[in-house]
């Protein structure tokens, strides 16, 4: 567990990325099998980048595919500090992730266990290891101050 931790903490540096950009604060690694090593980076930036693919998981996908040249990460691991939407499982699948580790539930959209236990479909190819809840306390808590955040803002007079 106290690995999965390490790599969550990375993913978090992600998200806080993507916070200080004004996305919402999502965060992913990708880290090779075997070696350990993180491959790929990413966080939401579908507004900065005006692309609505541009999820956290989706851009560390093709981070790590760039590094190791090759789309295909059979038996990567990929962390993300919350529980991916249908696109990025369906990435996930198509990349051949070994392993997906994440932190917090998204109870709206998650399509791994919250919503849809899409990874777990008849159909699919390939079968995706899923750890839930690591650092999910540290996750949720920055989701909560993003959208607190937010909230109170959009609730501040116009002066």
């Amino acid at each position: 567990m106290e690995e999965h931790e390490t790599y969550m903490r990375a993913a978090l540096a992600e998200a806080a990325s993507a916070m200080a950009g004004g996305e919402v604060p999502v965060g992913a690694v990708v880290v090779a099998p075997g070696t350990g090593n993180i491959v790929g980076r990413g966080f939401n930036q579908p507004i900065a980048g005006r692309d609505p693919t541009a999820h956290a998981e989706v851009v560390a996908l093709r981070d790590a595919a760039r590094r190791t040249g090759n789309y295909r990460l059979t038996g990567a691991a990929l962390y993300v500090t919350v529980e991916p939407c249908l696109m990025c499982a369906g990435a996930l699948v198509h990349a051949r992730i070994g392993t997906l580790v994440y932190g917090a539930p998204e109870p709206k959209a998650g399509a791994v266990r919250s919503v849809t236990r899409s990874l777990e479909h008849s159909a699919l190819n390939h079968r995706v290891e899923v750890v839930a809840g690591v650092l999910e306390d540290d996750c949720r808590v920055l989701m909560q101050a993003f959208f607190g955040a937010r909230r109170r803002a959009a609730e501040e007079p116009a002066s």
